[in-house]
């Protein structure tokens, strides 16, 4: 539970272990980072996160925009920021019609 809790904290956690992919969502912190493995930095940066602002108005990854809805473990170790804008209502045009979707075990005829 406590890494269950880390992960949603930073606003992203696996859903399906071993797929190398990490599904977005609300941050609970205005900064955290992350000392990799590697010697390198992951920072995650919500502006705007406040009382009666919950929900993601737009995320980017290393200053572009971010039009899905996952991360990929590689982009992690890489090191960056992931930069959520944070709003009082949801953003329903965010990641956009047609965003990749994350790995699924359900065929996609079946979404």
């Amino acid at each position: 539970m406590s890494a269950w809790y880390l992960f949603t904290a930073l606003g992203f956690y696996p859903v399906a272990p071993g797929s190398g992919e990490y599904v977005i969502g609300r941050p609970f912190l205005p900064r955290a980072s992350l000392q990799l493995p590697n010697g390198k930095r992951f920072t995650v940066v919500a502006d705007g996160l406040a009382d009666g602002h919950g929900y993601i108005g737009a995320v980017t990854l290393d200053g572009k925009p971010l039009r899905r809805a996952f991360l990929r473990h590689d982009e992690i170790l890489a090191g960056g920021e992931l930069r959520f804008t944070m709003q009082a209502a949801p953003n329903r045009d965010w990641p956009g019609i047609g965003a990749e979707a994350p790995y699924s075990m359900t065929s996609p005829a079946a979404r």
